[in-house]
């Protein structure tokens, strides 16, 4: 009665057209955290990072976007190994980054939707050194528009808005930067049902426009109803890879813990 629809179809996946692959990770490994992590991301694909809260999956997506480093181990974006790489560098090849904590990490909250839409891409909006208002105000509207961000305008301060709607500025943030891998790390994470299923309409039409997506979420519902595959991750080690056909909520949950569920 909330939603003002059945709940049946909460998790909307439209089957991918997937491409070639964009993003190569192979043997990534770092002290303490990761161990020999290796996996691939194509475009049009949603794949999905699972396990328990611990298992390293938030350490890969920081290794990819450069916000932490690695000790051995390649991370190749479209074919182009990134050596070396740190947030402006992966930005500029085209990762982008949905952090956890969209308040904390992902968000100025006193700051414009419009400012926080542009934030990555001010480079590409200014001219001789200064922002061109004109045009961050008409791009940053564009995309008010498409995602459906319900906000009275863009100079709404981010942080009178509702999670989802501040969930969709930052996905605009990385769009507006021309991203071909989006990395989104539990992205409907303290975000009512009904803007739950808004976000999934949006990842589908992200992959169906090529851009390659990995997901990052501790609820398993959410994983088998949006993943094209899944990479199962225990104590920082890839120990399965499943495709969306074979995948289920038990056989995740014995990768997960390492012992039968049904025995368990």
């Amino acid at each position: 009665m909330m939603v003002g629809r059945t709940l049946e179809g909460n998790f909307p996946k439209v089957p991918a057209n997937v491409g070639d692959s964009i993003l190569e990770v192979s043997g990534l490994t770092r002290t303490g955290a990761l161990d020999d992590v290796s996996f691939t991301v194509r475009a049009g694909e949603i794949v999905a990072l699972a396990g328990l809260v611990g298992s390293g999956r938030t350490e890969v997506a920081r290794c990819i976007f450069g916000a932490d480093s690695y000790d051995s181990g390649s991370i190749s974006l479209v074919g182009v190994p990134m050596v070396g790489h740190g947030p402006k560098s992966a930005i500029d090849s085209g990762i982008g980054f949905v952090t956890e904590d969209r308040k904390g990490q992902g968000l100025l909250l006193d700051l414009s939707v419009r400012e926080n839409i542009s934030l990555a891409a001010l480079t590409s909006l200014s001219r001789l050194g200064f922002v061109d208002r004109h045009r961050e105000q008409n791009a940053t509207g564009d995309y008010v528009k498409s995602l459906g961000i319900r906000t009275p305008s863009g100079e709404q301060r981010v942080k009178n808005l509702s999670g989802g709607n501040q969930q969709k500025v930052v996905l605009s943030r990385w769009l507006m930067t021309k991203s071909k891998l989006l990395i989104l790390d539990e992205p409907t994470r303290g975000i009512d049902v009904g803007a739950k299923v808004e976000i999934y309409q949006l990842m589908n039409r992200l992959a169906a426009e090529g851009i390659g997506i990995l997901m990052i979420s501790s609820e398993l519902p959410e994983v088998l109803g949006m993943a094209d595959r899944i990479i199962v991750m225990r104590e920082g080690r890839v120990v399965g890879e499943l495709a969306r056909g074979e995948a289920t909520q038990e056989r995740i949950g014995e990768l997960t813990v390492g012992v039968p569920i049904r025995e368990a």
